[in-house]
């Protein structure tokens, strides 16, 4: 009997760190779970908002092509958990079946589908990686939680984004690009749950909601979690486990388990 591999990919402004809850819980009902990060992430959130002129200008395909390189390198084919532009980079990867049941929380929006809000006070001319101030981050991602806990949550795991990343996705009005465009239609692709926070500001539930319907035409398996009174740091705040669970027990449904018979390969 083998271990399966789970792999969690970060969002924005979050650091590899934000998974150290979920890993060793999903470490604790047997799956081999890993958060590989970025590439050139910084050990440290606080090292990465030290320095941020060291951060990589990753795109969203330097992205996608890394974390497709980490989930081919096990010989089982993983579980992929995303959130916010993970959750994107989720999509992309189990749609080309390279897992065996992907997760995307509070994705960023595929297609064509919009995003009317963003996080606001940055210099859209800058090239520069952006930071949220603690008081955004505690208005426009952790607004659900208390202000003790965003701030304890800002120290500890928020980290710069690449200028370029956000320029792909379509921030401040720009062209999204080719990267952001997934095909609902796939019927060969496994399970995928889609996760939403009722009270996220950055990827509001309607937009979940609507990457939702547009997999109603594909036979694949498609699920849909909605949390109340929950925002855009629901994996990563005081009420992450819920989530953890939610996702845990899906997994279960959906008949994959933390450990199998043997190695396989897509």
């Amino acid at each position: 009997m083998i271990r399966t591999p789970v792999v969690f990919i970060h969002g924005a402004w979050l650091h590899a760190r934000s998974w150290e809850s979920w890993t060793a819980r999903f470490a604790g009902h047997g799956y081999a779970a890993c958060a590989p990060g970025w590439p050139g992430e910084a050990p440290t959130a606080h090292e990465a908002r030290e320095r941020p002129e060291a951060v990589p200008d990753l795109g969203l395909d330097d992205l996608t092509e890394h974390f497709a390189e980490v989930v081919r390198s096990f010989d089982v084919p993983p579980v992929i958990v995303g959130h916010s532009v993970g959750g994107l980079v989720a999509q992309h990867l189990i749609g080309a079946r390279l897992g065996q049941a992907a997760v995307a929380i509070a994705p960023a929006p595929i297609n064509d589908i919009a995003l009317h809000t963003g996080p606001g006070s940055a210099d859209e001319t800058s090239r520069a990686p952006v930071l949220l101030s603690p008081r955004r981050f505690r208005e426009v991602f952790a607004n659900a939680a208390g202000p003790g806990e965003a701030e304890r949550l800002y120290d500890r795991y928020a980290v710069p984004v690449p200028r370029r990343l956000l320029d792909d996705l379509g921030c401040a009005g720009r062209p999204r690009r080719p990267g952001a465009l997934v095909d609902t239609g796939n019927t060969g692709r496994g399970p995928l749950l889609l996760v939403s926070g009722q009270e996220d500001l950055l990827v509001p539930d309607v937009v979940t909601r609507t990457v939702y319907k547009e997999y109603g035409d594909s036979t694949a398996l498609t699920d849909l979690k909605q949390f109340a009174d929950r925002g855009h740091s629901l994996v990563v705040d005081s009420g992450w486990r819920f989530v953890a669970d939610h996702v845990l027990g899906w997994l279960d449904r959906r008949g994959v388990r933390p450990t199998g018979p043997g190695p396989g390969r897509h």
